[in-house]
């Protein structure tokens, strides 16, 4: 069976008065898009494709992967996203870790092998497997289902209202749960829907003007566009955020590009369905430093400090793993690994991740909080802390600064700063200023990146000088 998910993309193309349109390739009308999906369920089924097995899909952001996702599910299969610049390494894990047999590209049916991958009553009802890193990095496959995604769209709708007469961009990647649902929601929306292949400045501003009115992106998007002088955004009606923490100096300078606009910051897990919590406009500028409150029919609950979510949208499971899923799960709700409190105003606000925080001399330091605190320097745009281990302290703080543009900064200046405003063991001990902070696949921050760069020899520069 097709799934609920094949069921929306099919009815919101049957009805589109809109191509699906990129900032570079040409558009694809909904017809083309239906018929290169109907190419690929029979490509699939000729094959000797088996109810529920999964398929490897090559996305890019392209106008065609609409149709190559369809064309999966109306076969009845489960989708695995797999980026089209994936390394060979990534794609032989993903096929291991999987056993699929196919793999879709564009239309173009590719075979992998013969032997047909075990049956797992856990894929039945999947729409999608993808694969996330956990504590150790080493990647989890997310069993997301049609009818809880489809169910979970419905809730969006109703949060977000987008509007048939919006334009969408769509700057992430819709490998990953918030790019795909961005665009899932565009299209049951009968709105224009906008990909863009690679993030850039000029690919924004080229989206911009093809007339777009919302736009989705992770804050690190969000700094890298502010770090553009004169950049505005008058026309965007929406804009979403999530992925990671939006600090309030961020906010607060995005509304200042885009005036008319509705900030909606979200967070949750592709393990919990995603947008568990939003900070709406409605909870600004107060609600600046938080996650804001849980969407509809998402409960919460903070264990040990600890952040659980008990969703009707979450995953099914872990594939292959159901020692994991169990452990993940405490009585009915997922223990994100996030550390949380409660404010007095009821608002949930982020701590940190428990794996991240950092033991320097036997004080526990939440790197996130440190984060929060060099962006409230006004010469700062960004900033991203984590420990290292350090043979004196345990572990130490060390901290990548990117200083707002034209902004000449030192390291003892900003030390001094910090020094006035925390405790002195909550001072890194090194700090490094770079053109922009580390980031992973997602384009979201990556602190697991950090020392990779605090680690090479300074620039001979007074401004970068370490002590």
């Amino acid at each position: 069976m097709s799934g609920a998910l094949a069921g929306i993309v099919a009815d919101a193309l049957r009805t589109a008065s809109h191509d699906i349109e990129s900032v570079e390739g040409k558009p694809y009308r909904p017809a083309e898009s239906s018929d290169l999906a109907d190419r690929v369920t029979r490509a699939l089924n000729a094959a000797g494709l088996r109810a529920d097995e999964p398929v490897l899909v090559r996305i890019g952001n392209r106008t065609s992967d609409i149709g190559s996702l369809l064309g999966v599910w109306q076969a009845g299969a489960v989708a695995v996203p797999a980026h089209i610049g994936a390394a060979p390494a990534t794609l032989a894990s993903l096929k291991g870790a999987t056993g699929a047999r196919f793999q879709i590209d564009g239309d173009q049916l590719q075979r992998f092998g013969e032997a047909v991958p075990p049956e797992r009553p856990l894929l039945d009802g999947a729409a999608l497997i993808i694969f996330t890193s956990g504590s150790t990095g080493q990647p989890k496959g997310v069993v997301v289902g049609h009818d809880r995604l489809a169910r979970k769209l419905t809730v969006l709708d109703r949060l977000l209202s987008p509007r048939a007469d919006d334009a969408v961009l769509v700057p992430l990647q819709m490998t990953f749960i918030f790019g795909l649902w961005v665009a899932l929601l565009t299209l049951r929306a009968g709105a224009r829907l906008i990909l863009v292949p690679k993030f850039s400045g000029d690919a924004i501003a080229r989206g911009l003007g093809m007339g777009a009115t919302v736009l989705a992106g992770v804050p690190s998007m969000y700094r890298s566009l502010l770090a553009s002088p004169g950049f505005v955004m008058p026309k965007l009606r929406l804009a979403m955020t999530g992925g990671e923490v939006l600090p309030r100096p961020l906010a607060l300078a995005l509304r200042k590009v885009a005036p008319n606009a509705a900030l909606y910051d979200l967070f949750g897990l592709t393990e919990t369905g995603t947008c568990d919590f939003v900070l709406g406009p409605d909870a600004q500028p107060d609600g600046f430093g938080s996650i804001g409150m849980p969407t509809e029919s998402v409960e919460f609950r903070i264990e040990d400090g600890e952040l659980q979510v008990c969703s009707p949208f979450a995953m099914l499971g872990y594939l292959d793993n159901p020692e994991l899923t169990a452990a993940s799960i405490n009585d009915r709700y997922f223990k994100t690994g996030d550390l949380v409190r409660l404010r007095p105003d009821g608002h949930v606000e982020l701590i940190g991740r428990a794996k991240d925080i950092v033991s320097r001399g036997g004080n526990k330091i939440a790197p996130l909080e440190i984060d929060n605190l060099i962006c409230e320097h006004p010469g700062v745009a960004a900033a991203l802390c984590a420990g290292v281990p350090d043979e004196r302290l345990g572990e130490a703080i060390h901290a990548v600064v990117v200083p707002r543009g034209g902004v000449q900064m030192s390291v003892e200046h900003l030390r001094d700063w910090l020094s006035a405003r925390t405790e002195r063991y909550k001072v890194p001990d090194v700090i490094r200023f770079a053109d922009a902070l580390p980031a992973g696949s997602t384009g979201k921050a990556d602190r697991r990146a950090v020392a990779a760069l605090t680690r090479k020899p300074p620039a001979r520069d007074a401004s970068n000088e370490i002590e």
